[in-house]
């Protein structure tokens, strides 16, 4: 080899002169970390390390306490009803779902093209809140079970309904949404000629729905039913409206009633491990195989225009399942917020509804700002770097929304309880407590590990709109890469930032779990107010918040609508 190669040095941009031949490990260095800029490759990388703290706090405080086992006497019932209500929302959501994805999909019938859309809203209706009516309607004093009393006598089977059952209908209500839409652009994107092709076989249209179109819907249905068996997993104050107790539920009993950093670290290690064991079953239910539907490109399968008393039933069967889900529901809120009014007109004027409301505001602001800042100076890293690196820890920065709420929660209390030990320790005043039960800062910080995924989704979409010549032509010009984040990359972001800061603050409102765990003393948000006054019986009085929150959380589901509705073909169904 020559002098002049063996000398040859880097130029300033960072790449080698002509002359050299980039060795292998400079390689592979390159590729794991990027060409340049490694400041914020770090950064990302810190910001997916803090972001993880929470878990992984969790499993050391867990695994420090193995020897001595703290765990509640009835932990197996707990296990089995975990299990049991897991199973019955998941076939629940897979029946409603797939059912109604194909009904809207496959046939033509009056109202259909409204319902392809409306039967996404009772995504907007929180579980614990239609967990509540649904106790005022079949609960003892309800009519149902007073009509159905009269007419039977003794004890009504309709109040089954307020028992243990009540809690997988709740939810299977409340979740089906997710299967629907996954399961209808499943449906959808396998296009004419696979339909065509199953009849044209020999095959009657159930034949070829359940043996050709929905396994290879498989891999989506897949999808749909983790995030179902994640928001189940994840829920325990509707549960707790029926007298289900789940393991979930078993976290925030043990914290709430002995205060144990153990006990609650050792059951919230049993909540992520019922996570790991949905997440692998989705793996497995994908299967190894890949379908490859050659009509995708094509337009959807025209649908069957059904007549007679066929298209009333299956007017009936849509309208049924979104009158069940969001439109009653809403009406009973309405009823009751009027006549709760009108009861008391001074209720809306009081000094705690405005104090609710407020804090809130407050804390879905400082979430919607915290994580799309984050999720900009991630997307922004990436963006820079381009490195294996810096794109793993981004994708990491998203795991929080796959973790159980009880295990961010109990993980935020064990990482913060080590810092108050520090800050004491430093001669801080305060002591113990410091900073979780003194502020809000540790709520604020379980909001950032749980909503920052959809924030960087959001941010990370719009970047993707942005070509990367625009940036190169910046640094070009000798911007800086703060100078091409806020002159460049912000401006021609600004939808993908409006659409994460919205997402984020409607998550945060509609919050439950996560603030009962971890909010100060004395600080109540609006679905905290609505759980407790639930759990008193005061259905009345919570209706006003809980419609709050619920016109809230259509913003969202709007957004998502109208995406769908953008993505797919637009098409004259011809009778």
């Amino acid at each position: 080899m020559s002098a002049e190669v063996e000398n040859a040095r880097p130029d300033a941009g960072g790449r080698p002169d002509a002359g050299e031949r980039p060795r292998a490990g400079d390689s592979r260095a390159a590729r794991l970390s990027g060409t340049g800029r490694p400041w914020w490759s770090a950064l990302v990388v810190v910001i997916a390390l803090v972001v993880s703290v929470p878990v992984v706090s969790v499993l050391v405080q867990a695994l420090a306490s193995a020897g001595d086992l703290a765990l509640p006497g009835n932990l197996g019932e707990m296990v089995v009803t975990t299990v049991a209500l897991l199973a019955l929302v998941g076939l629940g959501t897979s029946v409603l779902g797939v059912g109604l994805a194909w009904l809207v999909t496959a046939y033509d019938f009056p109202g259909r093209r409204l319902f392809s859309w409306m039967l996404v809203l009772p995504l907007a209706m929180p579980a614990y809140v239609l967990g509540f009516l649904f106790l005022s309607t079949f609960g003892p004093a309800g009519g149902p079970a007073h009509a159905s009393r009269s007419v039977f006598g003794g004890s009504s089977v309709v109040e089954l309904l307020s028992g243990w059952m009540g809690a997988p209908v709740v939810l299977s209500l409340t979740l089906y949404p997710y299967v629907y839409l996954l399961a209808r652009a499943a449906f959808r994107g396998q296009g004419q000629v696979t339909w065509d092709a199953a009849r044209m076989l020999g095959a009657t249209p159930w034949r070829a729905f359940r043996q050709v179109l929905l396994p290879l819907a498989r891999p989506a249905l897949a999808g749909g039913l983790a995030v179902v068996m994640m928001e189940t997993l994840t829920d325990f104050a509707t549960v707790q409206y029926f007298g289900v107790r789940t393991v979930s539920v078993g976290v925030y009993l043990t914290w709430k009633g002995t205060f144990d950093f153990a006990s609650a670290a050792q059951l919230s290690v049993l909540v992520l491990a019922f996570a790991v064991m949905v997440l692998t079953g989705e793996r497995l239910l994908r299967g190894g195989a890949r379908y490859d539907a050659r009509g995708s490109h094509r337009p959807p399968a025209s649908p069957t225009v059904l007549t007679g008393a066929g298209r009333w039933w299956a007017f009936a069967a849509a309208a049924s399942v979104l009158a069940a889900g969001f439109v009653l529901p809403v009406l009973q809120l309405l009823w009751w917020a009027v006549t709760a009014t009108l009861a008391d007109s001074s209720s809306l004027s009081t000094g705690r509804f405005a104090t609710n409301l407020t804090n809130s505001a407050v804390m879905a602001a400082l979430a919607a700002l915290a994580c799309v800042t984050l999720a900009l100076l991630v997307t922004h890293g990436v963006r820079m770097t381009g490195g294996r690196l810096a794109r793993t820890a981004a994708q990491l920065t998203t795991f929080g929304y796959a973790v159980p709420g009880a295990v961010i929660g109990i993980g935020v209390l064990v990482s913060f309880a080590a810092l108050d030990r520090s800050l004491e320790a430093l001669g801080v005043p305060g002591g113990t407590g410091l900073v979780v039960t003194g502020s809000v800062i540790g709520l604020l910080a379980s909001y950032v590990v749980r909503f920052l995924a959809p924030a960087y989704q959001a941010v990370d979409a719009s970047f993707a709109t942005i070509s990367p010549s625009v940036t190169n032509s910046a640094f070009s010009l000798g911007a800086s890469p703060l100078r091409v984040l806020r002159r460049v990359h912000l401006p021609l972001s600004r939808s993908g930032i409006a659409v994460a800061l919205v997402l984020v603050a409607v998550d945060a409102v509609k919050e439950l779990p996560l603030v009962l765990l971890l909010r100060p003393f004395g600080f109540t948000t609006v679905s905290v107010w609505v759980y407790e006054l639930a759990n008193e019986n005061f259905w009345e009085q919570a209706a006003l918040p809980a419609l709050l929150i619920v016109a809230l959380a259509i913003i969202p589901v709007w957004f998502l609508v109208r995406q769908v509705r953008l993505a797919e073909p637009h098409r004259q169904v011809t009778s």
